[in-house]
C-alpha cells in the first residue's frame, strides 16, 4: 500500500506529514464499514493503481455495478464468516496535513475484545449507524467501550443517507436519540456527520445533497480535531526497558536508561526520581537515534542519561520529584475478558504493567457490567469470553500506576495466563 499519491502506476515520494492520528472505527454487520474505510483510501489516493484495477475487475465479475471500495478491506470478512477469530486489522494512509492508522475492528458482540484491542490508543473512534436501521444496541455497546477506553473524541457517522433521500429529520431523529445514550457515557467530544460512504457524500468532500448540513466532511475533522492536548503532558512518566552498557573501549563508561516516554515531558537539566528506589538525579542528556535531543515526549523512544551512577534497572519508572504515580500492591480495575477459559474469583494470573511484571491474584470480582444496559451484576463470580467487569487484585510486588482516567499509558495492564503465556484480560486502572 502507498502513503502517498499516485502517478503512472508509482507512488510519489511521501509529502512531510506533521501529526499521527489513531482511530478506530466499529459499527455494526453490512453498516458499510468496509465501504467507509475503502472510499477514504481510494479519495486519498493511498492505493496502488493495480489494486484498484483488480476491485474494478472483481466488481463487474460480481455484476455489483459499480465500483465496491468495500473490496479493498474486505480481505478478513471470509476469515470471519468461517468462524475463524480474528485481530484487529489495521490500515494506513496520509493527506498532506497528517499520517492516519485505522483500527478496523469486528462490531459484533463476540468480537468486544478484538474492538477493546484496537480501541485502547486510539485519539478517536468512529461508529458507524446505518440510517435506515438507527440506533442498534450494538451501536450503544460501541459507544460505551470507547468512553470505558477513555477515547477522547467520538464521531458518529450516519451512513447510507442515500437510501433515504438524504432526510434531515432522518439524520437529527438518530443523532438525538444517539446523544441521550452517551449522556449517560463519560463522552466529552461528540460529532454527527451524514454521509454516503458509497457515493462519497461528506466523507472527503462536503455534499451538494445535503445543504441542511452545515458541518464538515468526515476527512476535514479527522484532519482538524485538536489531538495534541490528549496526551498527558503533565505526569512525567519514563518506564525503563533496558540499561545500555557499550563494553566498548569507546564507550566504556556510557551509561543509558532507554524506554518509550509514556506521558509528560523531559528536558536535559531535570531533577527527576528514579522508583521504586527513591533515588534522585538530574538528566544530563537524552539520546535518540538521530543524536541528542533537548526533550523527549510521548511517544517518543529514547535513551536518559543521569548525571549521578544511581542503581536502575528494567522495571523500574523514572519520574519527577514532586509528581509520582502511586506504589500499590493491590488494584482495583475495571477488566476485559478475552480467553475462553473464564476468569475464576481465585484465579492466579501474571500481570504486565508497562515494563514491570507480577503475580496477580484476584481478591474479589466486584461486578461483571452488561455492556448493552450498563446494569452491574454484583453476584457475579467470574467473567466469561468478552465480559467487562470490575475486579480486585492483589500483587506479589508493588506496581507504580496512576489512575486510568488520568494516564491511560501508566493506568492499563494486561493479564497473562502463566499456564499459557496468552494474554487473557486487559485491565484500566481505577
Amino acid at each position: 500500500m502507498s502513503n502517498g499519491a499516485i502517478t503512472n502506476g508509482r507512488p510519489l515520494p511521501s509529502a512531510r506529514t506533521s501529526e499521527l492520528v489513531r482511530f478506530a472505527t466499529a459499527g455494526s454487520v453490512d453498516d458499510g464499514k468496509s465501504t467507509l474505510i475503502g472510499r477514504l483510501l481510494y479519495d486519498t489516493k493511498s492505493i496502488f493503481e493495480d489494486q484498484l484495477e483488480h476491485v474494478e475487475e472483481t466488481s463487474k465479475r460480481r455484476g455489483d455495478g459499480y465500483v465496491n471500495l468495500a473490496l479493498l478491506t474486505d480481505g478478513l470478512r471470509a476469515e470471519r464468516e468461517q468462524g475463524i477469530t480474528i485481530d484487529v486489522a489495521y490500515r494506513y494512509f496520509h493527506t498532506p496535513r497528517r499520517k492516519f492508522i485505522i483500527a478496523d475492528t469486528p462490531g459484533h458482540e463476540q468480537y468486544t475484545r478484538n474492538m477493546v484491542t484496537g480501541a485502547s490508543t486510539a485519539d478517536l473512534a468512529l461508529i458507524l449507524v446505518d440510517a435506515r436501521k438507527g440506533v442498534l444496541e450494538q451501536s450503544r455497546r460501541h459507544a460505551f467501550i470507547a468512553s470505558l477506553l477513555r477515547i477522547p473524541h467520538l464521531v458518529v457517522c450516519v451512513n447510507k443517507m442515500d437510501l433515504v433521500d438524504y432526510d434531515q429529520e432522518v439524520f437529527e431523529s438518530i443523532a438525538s436519540e444517539f446523544s441521550g445514550w452517551a449522556a449517560k457515557l463519560d463522552v466529552h467530544d461528540l460529532t454527527f456527520i451524514p454521509i454516503s460512504a458509497l457515493r462519497g457524500d461528506n466523507v472527503v468532500e462536503r455534499s451538494e445533497r445535503t445543504e441542511w448540513y452545515q458541518g464538515p466532511s468526515l476527512l476535514y475533522h479527522l484532519e482538524h480535531v485538536h489531538v495534541a492536548s490528549d496526551r498527558n503532558l503533565q505526569d512525567a512518566r519514563f518506564p525503563v526497558q533496558w540499561v545500555v552498557r557499550p563494553m566498548s573501549d569507546e564507550h566504556h563508561d556510557y551509561r543509558g536508561y532507554a524506554g518509550e516516554v509514556a506521558s509528560g515531558v523531559f528536558r536535559a537539566g531535570d531533577d527527576v526520581l528514579v522508583l521504586p528506589s527513591g533515588r534522585t538525579s538530574r538528566i544530563a542528556a537524552i539520546d535518540t537515534f538521530d543524536g541528542e535531543v533537548e526533550e523527549a515526549y510521548p511517544p517518543l523512544s529514547v535513551t536518559v542519561r543521569l548525571e549521578d551512577d544511581v542503581d536502575v534497572s528494567r522495571g523500574d519508572m523514572i519520574c519527577r520529584t514532586h509528581n509520582q504515580p502511586t506504589e500499590t500492591r493491590r488494584l482495583d480495575a475495571m477488566v476485559c475478558w478475552m480467553s475462553e477459559r473464564p476468569l475464576s474469583a481465585s484465579g492466579r494470573y501474571r500481570i504486565k504493567h508497562t515494563t514491570r511484571t507480577a503475580l496477580a491474584k484476584v481478591d474479589e470480582v466486584r461486578y461483571a457490567l452488561d455492556v448493552n444496559t450498563l446494569h452491574r451484576h454484583e453476584d457475579a463470580t467470574g467473567l466469561e469470553l468478552n465480559e467487562i467487569g470490575r475486579l480486585s487484585l492483589r500483587l506479589s510486588t508493588p506496581l507504580l500506576v496512576d489512575e486510568y482516567r488520568r494516564n491511560r499509558a501508566t493506568g492499563s495492564f494486561i493479564l497473562i495466563d502463566e499456564s499459557t503465556n496468552d494474554t487473557v484480560g486487559a485491565g484500566m486502572v481505577l
